[in-house]
C-alpha cells in the first residue's frame, strides 16, 4: 500500500525502533527473573473457572451451547445462509423466538433501553466497561443513499448520548464505522486517488466545518457526498469530545487509507488536548508497523494526541482472495507467527511512547490472545504503567473470551467489551459478519468451553450435595 504522509521523517523514530528491539531482546532474561517474583504478571494464568462464578446457571449453559455450535467450521462458514433458510422455514416471529435467547443474547446487549441498561449494569458489576457499537456498516455494492446515512448519524449520536449519560463507565468508549456515514465506493475511490493525489488535513477539517472544498479527482456528486459525510462525522466529534472516546474501526485494505485519512482529520480537530478520536491498526498487514509509525509522525507534525486500537485483523480470507483475483501481492503476513511478531512490535512501540507521554498517547490492547495480554501486562509492570490508568486498557468482544476479560478485571486492569445492540433484524447481519471474520477464534475457544464446563459441573455438584 502506501503512506498517508507526504514525506514521513521516520528518523525521529529510530530511537523508538531501537528501544523496541532492545526491549524485546531483554524480555526473555527478565521473564526468567520474574518467575521468582510474586508480583510478576505470571499470576494471569487464565485457568481458573472461578472467573465464571458470576454467571447464572442459564448463562453457562447458553455459552456452552453457542460455543459448541461455533466449533463446527461448516456452521460458521455458512451461518448467513443457514440463518436465512431457518427464517424462511420458521417465519420471522418464530425465528426471533429461537435466536433471541441463544445467539442474540450471547453477543448482543439488547434492543430496548431497559434491556441494554440491564446488560450494562451487570457488566459494570463484573468490573467491565462497555464499548457500545451500533451494528451498522456497508461494503461495496451496499450503499443506501444520503437519507439512510442521516438515519445512521442519528443512531450514532444516540450511541454517544447513551455512552455518556448512563454512567456505565467512568471513561466511556464507543465504536464507529465510517462506512455507515460515507459510502464504501467513495472510500475505495479515495484510496486509489491517494496513490497520486495529496489531501491536506486542514482542508478536510474545513470541509467538516461546512466549508465548500473541492477535492481533486472526485466528480461533483462524489465531492458533495464527501462533504456531507465529513459534516456528519463532525457532528459526532462535537457530540463526543470531552465525553466519549470514539474508536474508528478499520475495514478492508481497499478502503483503509481513506478511512485513516478521514480519521486523522477528526483527530486533528478533536484530539488536541486528549485522544478523543482513535484509529484501529490491523497487525496482520505486512505494512502495519510502518503505518503505525506514520500515524505517530503525523500526530507530532499536526500536534494531536493519538489513540490506537490494536488488533490482529478480521478480514484475512477476503483480503487474500481479492489480492489473488487482482494479481496483487498478498497484504497479509504469511504466518500466524509473523502476525504475532507484528502485533508485539506495535504494542512495544505504543507502550514505550505511553510511558514517556501518557497524556499524548493511548492504546486499547484489543485481543483474545492470552500471550499478547500477558506480554502487555508484563511491559506495563516493567514501565510502571498503572493498571487502571486511562492510557492502557484491554478489549474483547461481548460474549467471547470472558475468562480473559474477567481475570484481568479481577486484578484491577481496565477492560472493555465491544457491545453491539439493536433488534434481531439490525444485529443479525453484523453478527454473521463478525462470526465469519472471527471463525478461527470461535473454532479455537476450547479452553473457554472447558472452563465453562468445569464451573457448570461445580454448580451441579453443589446442588446435589445441598439436596442430600
Amino acid at each position: 500500500m502506501f503512506s498517508l504522509l507526504r514525506q514521513p521523517a521516520l528518523s525521529r523514530f529510530i530511537s523508538v525502533r531501537l528501544k523496541s528491539v532492545a526491549a524485546s531482546q531483554s524480555m526473555a532474561a527478565k521473564r526468567d527473573r520474574d518467575l521468582c517474583n510474586p508480583s510478576s504478571p505470571d499470576f494471569l494464568t487464565f485457568e481458573d473457572p472461578q472467573a465464571f462464578k458470576v454467571k447464572s446457571f442459564w448463562e453457562l449453559i447458553r455459552a456452552l451451547g453457542v460455543f459448541r455450535l461455533c466449533s463446527f467450521p461448516t456452521l460458521v462458514n455458512n451461518c448467513g445462509k443457514l440463518m436465512t433458510i431457518t427464517r424462511k422455514v420458521l417465519g420471522k416471529q418464530c425465528f426471533c423466538m429461537v435466536v433471541r435467547p441463544s445467539v442474540y443474547a450471547q453477543f448482543v446487549a439488547g434492543e430496548t433501553e431497559g434491556e441494554i441498561a440491564d446488560s450494562m449494569q451487570k457488566m459494570r458489576s463484573l468490573g467491565l466497561h462497555p464499548m457500545l457499537a451500533v451494528p451498522i456498516e456497508e461494503d461495496l455494492g451496499e450503499s443506501t443513499g444520503e437519507r439512510r446515512y442521516e438515519d445512521n448519524l442519528a443512531a450514532m449520536l444516540e450511541c454517544v448520548h447513551m455512552s455518556h449519560s448512563k454512567g456505565w463507565s467512568k471513561n466511556p468508549m464507543m465504536q464507529l464505522k465510517i462506512t455507515a456515514l460515507v459510502s464504501p465506493e467513495l472510500c475505495s475511490k479515495l484510496t486509489s486517488l491517494l496513490k497520486t493525489e495529496q489531501y491536506d488535513l486542514n482542508e478536510l477539517v474545513r470541509a467538516m466545518e461546512g466549508e465548500e472544498v473541492m477535492f481533486p479527482g472526485l466528480t461533483e456528486s462524489e465531492n458533495t457526498h464527501l462533504l456531507l459525510g465529513l459534516q456528519r462525522l463532525n457532528k459526532i466529534g462535537e457530540a463526543s469530545v470531552n465525553k466519549v472516546r470514539v474508536l474508528v474501526d478499520a475495514e478492508y485494505t481497499y478502503m483503509n487509507p481513506a478511512l485513516s485519512l478521514i480519521t486523522m482529520a477528526m483527530m486533528k480537530k478533536f484530539s488536541q488536548q486528549s485522544a478523543w478520536i482513535w484509529n484501529t491498526h490491523q497487525c496482520y498487514l505486512k505494512e502495519s508497523r510502518n503505518l503505525l509509525l506514520d500515524a505517530i509522525q503525523m500526530s507530532i507534525d499536526q500536534s494531536f494526541c493519538l489513540g490506537v486500537k490494536l488488533v490482529r485483523g478480521a478480514y484475512m480470507d477476503k483480503e487474500r482472495k481479492l489480492a489473488e483475483k487482482e494479481g496483487r501481492t498478498d497484504p497479509i503476513h504469511e504466518s500466524w507467527e509473523r502476525t504475532n511478531d507484528s502485533y508485539n512490535g506495535c504494542l512495544e512501540i505504543m507502550l514505550n511512547l505511553i510511558s514517556e507521554k501518557p497524556d499524548r498517547y493511548m492504546i486499547i490492547v484489543a485481543t483474545h490472545n492470552e500471550e499478547s495480554v500477558r506480554r502487555a501486562v508484563t511491559r506495563m509492570e516493567e514501565l510502571g504503567l498503572h493498571r487502571d490508568g486511562n492510557s492502557v486498557c484491554f478489549g474483547q468482544l461481548m460474549g467471547m473470551c470472558d475468562h480473559v476479560s474477567l481475570t484481568l478485571a479481577q486484578h484491577g486492569f481496565s477492560v472493555y467489551k465491544s457491545v453491539p445492540y439493536g433488534s434481531v433484524d439490525d444485529t443479525l447481519p453484523y453478527l454473521v459478519r463478525r462470526a465469519q471474520e472471527n471463525r478461527t477464534v470461535l473454532q479455537g475457544i476450547r479452553k473457554e468451553r472447558d472452563l465453562l464446563r468445569q464451573e457448570l459441573c461445580h454448580r451441579l455438584k453443589e446442588k446435589i450435595t445441598s439436596a442430600r
